[in-house]
């Protein structure tokens, strides 16, 4: 960080939240992003379930999506389904799934610090949550942040979760719980240990950019210079990291091993074997694809594929990376379909690809994570994965701390 960089800040703000007595494990969801073939499940749980926010649907002769997100928040604010904090804080949050938990600090942080991103992004869907972001005058749901830290903000954190939180919740089988941070003293500690310290986007890419556009903008909005993110220290509190698989529509199983076999050894796999087993026991690249049943594993890309496929500005170790291979080899080169293709449609979820794929006349692609240290390596040189690569987690939910704009912090 150099003397020109403002210094990392994660600024108490006074959230917007459901009203005292709501059945929160009715109207919280996931993040926009993940919910994938969920989203009509969420929006029959409650006619107020944040989803119909964030995933606005409307009806014939409503208008745009925007328009009808910014018409429902302030109905529901005015209704006292929503209230606003009388005073500034910052919030433990803890999330516990059954594969892992994340806790940390959430506020606003500022986007013009030590932000590094990992990750490229799409200009779609950064200007759909730009133009959400707009209309509503509300920063929704927070992206997730991690930092190498083992200090005092941690401190602060761990004490806080010592005690009894404010609200407490389990949804889904996971749980969700919030402590209020504001006593001065405390929020002293934490600013002063972040203020040195250099975070890494794990997830929320697009909504990151899409705070700097909405604060670029004609006439932004008072308070955009800051952006909702939950914080997790990476020493103290490790983040779980997976990959994000693919569907491709209209390409055949055969056809995709057909093309995948001029650059890939492929090993047909029974039906009763498991992918993410038969990925864990390859040391190179590899992938599984699929669709239905049908299963194969492509191992082994060969150096010539790689020397005509990858492109020659690519950064230092990317033919290394199973996502780069994916990008410019497997997909690009051998089947001829750009990643921001709209027939590629993106997976948290393996068994949700496999189950696309079958749907759309298709083939998934099912991939492992990116070792943590290669990602930040990239970072730290300035370099970012291709889009959609990472997936950490467990991601924090929708609904419970949302950040107004209009009239600033």
């Amino acid at each position: 960080m150099t003397s020109a960089t403002p210094p990392l800040r994660l600024t108490p703000f006074r959230a917007t939240t459901y009203a005292p007595g709501t059945d929160l494990a009715a109207v919280v969801c996931p993040p926009y992003d993940v919910i994938g073939d969920r989203l009509a499940a969420f929006e029959a749980q409650d006619p107020h379930n944040i989803v119909h926010l964030t995933l606005p649907r409307p009806a014939p002769g409503d208008g745009d999506r925007y328009s009808v997100a910014a018409r429902s928040l302030a109905a529901w604010r005015e209704s006292g389904v929503l209230v606003r904090d009388p005073a500034p804080a910052l919030y433990v949050y803890e999330h516990v799934t059954a594969g892992g938990a994340a806790i940390g600090l959430v506020g606003g942080i500022g986007i013009d610090g030590p932000v590094l991103p990992h990750e490229n992004t799409f200009p779609g869907p950064v200007a759909d949550r730009a133009a959400l972001m707009s209309a509503t005058r509300m920063q929704l749901e927070p992206i997730l942040l991690t930092y190498d830290g083992g200090g005092s903000a941690s401190d602060v954190v761990d004490r806080t979760a010592a005690t009894a939180p404010m609200l407490e919740f389990t949804v889904a089988g996971q749980v969700h719980r919030l402590w209020r941070v504001a006593e001065p003293d405390e929020l002293a500690t934490i600013a002063s240990d972040l203020a040195g310290r250099t975070a890494l986007i794990a997830d929320g890419h697009h909504r990151f950019a899409a705070y700097r556009a909405v604060q670029a903008a004609d006439r932004a909005p008072s308070g955009a210079d800051h952006g909702l993110a939950l914080l997790v220290d990476a020493a103290r509190h490790p983040l779980e990291l997976r990959g994000i698989h693919r569907s491709v529509s209209g390409l055949s199983f055969e056809d995709a091993v057909a093309a995948a076999a001029k650059g890939f050894d492929v090993v047909p796999l029974a039906a009763g074997d498991d992918p993410t087993t038969m990925l864990g026991r390859e040391h190179g690249t590899a992938f599984v694809i699929g669709a239905g049943p049908r299963l194969a594993l492509l191992r082994s890309p060969r150096p010539s594929v790689l020397e005509d496929a990858v492109p020659s500005d690519r950064p230092d170790g990317w033919r290394e990376l199973d996502a780069g291979v994916l990008v410019d080899v497997l997909l690009a080169h051998l089947w001829g379909v750009d990643d921001a293709d709209p027939r590629v449609t993106y997976h948290h979820d393996g068994d949700e690809a496999l189950r696309s794929a079958g749907r759309d006349a298709g083939v998934a692609v099912l991939t492992r994570p990116p070792a943590l240290a290669d990602v930040l390596d990239l970072a730290a040189r300035g370099e970012r994965m291709p889009r959609k690569s990472t997936s950490f987690g467990p991601k924090p939910w929708t609904g419970l701390l949302m950040r107004e704009l209009a009239t600033g912090q």
